[in-house]
């Protein structure tokens, strides 16, 4: 109960000491709670049922969907603030990243940053351009209770230019037209927020399609070292070795060689240095397992730097991952990329279990405003679990897995949040009597 009032308290600071402030402040918290517990999808019709029938906060309709589609929130210091609630956010001198986009098909026509975008996990019997949102998300990867989770950070919806200039509806806020912006140049500015706050070295863990110099040269130029990649590489990417001049060579004037002899492509160095793979012991995915694998420090002129390749290697089929931070060991550069994947598991929280994906409203201050609150939902769901002193069963046990799971958490959270004296830490305008049937609710959903 009160690692909940210490987390909405700062957050509640950052509205204004006015009349309207002071109510949105007690609305903005318990909306965020109401996202939160395990009632029903987060669609605000049912944000309003859950803060009525389980908080006991009445607000007119009317002014609650204002509330939601409000222009003024103030989301940008909202997110400063709960970046600071993170509990210890480096990993080893570094702020690890996450950084993906993803999509949440919709059924509106003039729904703000819907187009036909491109599904590369479309199914069979599924369009591969279905109508929906793009989503840019970058989370913050760390450990919370010996297990990775993803916190997201920040997000910004991507709109292709070809929508932009014809100047559609799906496009416009506040009555003007979106600036065009690619996802690297939208992925490096959400990059520098996060290494401007923090003040330390960022890694970003992405896959294949940002591994490339379309992201590191706006990170890298002037960054002196504040920036790294780590993603996956391309099988046919070229490798070069490191340019080797003797000093007796003589060589014609200008500036010097900066690639070497080529090596060949990434799927011709797996086949040729398969045998001098050697074992090592890696925490991935729950578990510590050994793996097969061959490091090599390379130039690629995708990247236009050196970087540092490792192969892992299984049965059948290899990975080839790629640093552009030499300092890290073997068993970090596959821990962490392993680590990447609970963005994606990030990404079906939000949608699904929090119910993102659900939400029908259109304008575009109710799409960012309910898109925000569900991701900060999030994201105060793994800070909680963080602070808490021992870690949480999980309560469906399933066979590999006996680390908590995301909806642990929330359970947790819902029982402080619904019971009879959490409104003496985080009053309402109003108080009143909660429903008897909260708690025979609450064990039907949980």
């Amino acid at each position: 109960m009160f690692i909940l009032r210490d987390l909405l308290t700062p957050l509640q600071e950052d509205f204004p000491d006015t009349k309207q402030g002071q109510k949105r402040k007690v609305w903005f918290a318990y909306t965020l709670l109401a996202v939160i517990v395990p009632f029903t999808s987060s669609i605000t019709s049912n944000l309003l049922r859950a803060l009525d029938m389980l908080f006991g906060l009445e607000i007119q309709s009317q002014r609650f969907y204002t509330f939601m589609g409000s222009t003024t929130l103030p989301w940008k210091a909202l997110w400063r603030t709960i970046w600071g609630l993170i509990p210890a956010p480096a990993t080893e001198e570094r702020i690890m990243v996450a950084l993906d986009d993803s999509i949440n098909p919709k059924t509106g026509r003039k729904i703000f940053g819907c187009a036909h975008f491109h599904n590369h996990a479309t199914k069979g019997n599924q369009s591969s351009y279905p109508w929906s949102q793009c989503i840019l998300v970058i989370g913050l990867l760390k450990k919370v209770k010996s297990r990775w989770a993803c916190l997201p950070l920040d997000f910004r919806f991507y709109m292709m230019q070809k929508d932009i200039e014809i100047r559609g509806v799906n496009v416009t806020r506040k009555g003007k037209v979106v600036p065009f912006e690619s996802k690297m140049e939208q992925a490096a500015t959400m990059l520098k927020e996060v290494q401007e706050y923090y003040q330390q070295p960022v890694l970003a863990v992405t896959d294949s399609w940002f591994g490339n110099n379309g992201l590191w040269a706006p990170l890298n130029k002037g960054a002196d070292g504040k920036f790294h990649l780590l993603s996956r590489m391309r099988t046919n990417i070229t490798l070069y070795n490191f340019a080797q001049i003797r000093p007796d060579e003589k060589r014609p004037a200008g500036r010097p060689p900066k690639y070497g002899d080529r090596l060949g492509s990434v799927d011709e160095c797996a086949s040729r240095w398969k045998e001098h793979a050697q074992p090592y012991t890696v925490f991935l995915y729950g578990k510590q397992r050994e793996v097969q694998a061959y490091s090599q420090s390379v130039m690629v002129k995708t990247m236009k730097c050196p970087v540092r390749v490792v192969w892992v290697y299984r049965k059948t089929r290899y990975v080839a991952l790629m640093t552009t931070d030499l300092s890290l060991s073997v068993e970090q550069i596959i821990e962490y990329y392993g680590a990447r994947w609970k963005i994606e598991s990030g990404f079906k929280e939000i949608k699904q279990d929090i119910g993102s994906s659900k939400s029908q409203v259109r304008n575009s201050e109710s799409v960012l405003n309910h898109l925000n609150f569900c991701m900060m939902a999030a994201t105060l769901t793994w800070i909680y679990a963080d602070r808490l002193q021992r870690t949480p069963d999980r309560k469906y046990k399933i066979r590999g897995r006996s680390g908590f799971a995301f909806s642990d958490v929330r359970r947790i959270i819902a029982e402080q949040a619904l019971d009879k004296n959490f409104q003496s830490v985080c009053p309402l305008p109003v108080q009143r009597p909660q429903k008897s049937f909260v708690k025979e609710l609450l064990r039907m959903v949980a």
